[in-house]
């Protein structure tokens, strides 16, 4: 049986994709501290919870995504993650200067990530 070119790319997708979640949520555990901090000044309540259930979710549903296990459920699920920590954490609309144009510049790259991750849900689907 041969390896279609196709299947190869969906798996390199979801390895890619799926493992910017993972690693983004298993790096939170070294900067917690910072971005407890960042969350709090958000006036979020109970930063640190906040973090660790964010960085908690976004690992599983990325490892569940790049294992191909629940794929739409997870890209939607971390389509809602990823607009959320946006929100909290780039709200380029209080800003200026650099500070500004490089959350800006993050938004849009997240916007690039979940374009991808509706084209994953829209293949598992």
């Amino acid at each position: 049986m041969l390896i279609s070119p196709d299947w190869v790319l969906l798996v390199l997708g979801r390895i890619l994709l799926g493992g910017l979640f993972v690693y983004g949520g298993v790096h939170h555990v070294f900067i917690m501290a910072p971005l407890t901090a960042a969350i709090s000044a958000r006036g979020v309540p109970a930063p640190r919870l906040v973090l660790i259930a964010g960085s908690a979710f976004q690992t599983i549903a990325g490892a569940l995504f790049t294992l191909d296990v629940y794929v739409a459920a997870c890209a939607f699920g971390l389509i809602a993650f990823t607009i959320i920590a946006s929100i909290m954490l780039l709200n380029f609309w209080d800003m200026e200067g650099q500070m500004r144009a490089t959350a800006k510049t993050m938004w849009q790259t997240n916007l690039a990530i979940i374009g991808g991750l509706l084209i994953a849900a829209a293949y598992a689907l």
